[in-house]
């Protein structure tokens, strides 16, 4: 699917704020309000858009610590690593990456020693090489 200068627009309004109306996102992206609903429901129909959620202010996030945890997995282990990671449920977000490490999950928990033994249970899944972790301080902006 093609997504052009105007649909990018939607989608960055759309991120700002889900909860924009259609009359909103119309003014913001310079179209009529059927035109914005219809290239919301194409989005939405092509898997682009592929759900709306409530963005919380970090004070409010569930977990008030939160942790990146660098994972190096073992050749052809990387299935099963993400099986088991999406089994963890203080992994919130699981990130494919190149370098030295090949993935990077976001970790959030309740205490600093919920953390460490979520920590400790992530470097000890088959297939998990070697970790690194880094407690996140503050978000100082989120997109």
């Amino acid at each position: 699917m093609t997504i052009d200068a105007v649909d990018q627009k939607l989608l960055d309004a759309l991120r700002e704020n889900g909860r924009a109306s259609t009359a909103d996102l119309a003014r913001r992206v310079g179209r009529s309000r059927t035109t914005v609903q219809s290239r919301i429901e194409r989005l939405e129909r092509d898997g682009v858009i592929v759900g709306y959620a409530a963005r919380l202010a970090p004070d409010h996030q569930h977990g008030a610590v939160r942790a990146q945890v660098m994972i190096k997995v073992a050749p052809k282990e990387s299935r099963a690593v993400e099986a088991a990671l999406r089994a963890i449920a203080e992994v919130r977000v699981l990130h494919s990456v190149s370098g030295d490490y090949d993935m990077i999950a976001v970790a959030a928990t309740g205490s600093v020693a919920r953390m460490d033994e979520v920590i400790d249970s992530i470097g000890h899944l088959p297939g998990v090489e070697r970790t690194t972790s880094s407690i996140i301080l503050s978000t100082k902006f989120d997109r």
